[in-house]
């Protein structure tokens, strides 16, 4: 009897977090930079900028990992 490769259903749960976590940066980063140059005129919105630009590289990390996580759990061994 041979056994059948099937979806590790945990780990395939965290990978979908994390790109639901991708999903809201995505949409907070960029908007946080179009606030934060539409007027670009108080030392807050440098600030804001600065985290704006860092949500969006949160963005990218996180849909690279959920993509890896969910890969792994359709098909890593044991």
């Amino acid at each position: 009897m041979t056994k059948t490769k099937r979806t590790h259903k945990e780990t395939l749960v965290k990978g979908l977090k994390q790109m639901g976590g991708s999903l809201i940066c995505m949409f907070t980063g960029p908007s946080l930079i179009y606030i934060s140059q539409t007027k670009l005129t108080a030392p807050i919105d440098t600030i804001m900028l600065v985290i704006a630009i860092a949500i969006c590289c949160l963005a990218v990390y996180l849909g690279f990992r959920g993509i890896h996580t969910i890969m792994d759990s359709m098909f890593k061994k044991g």
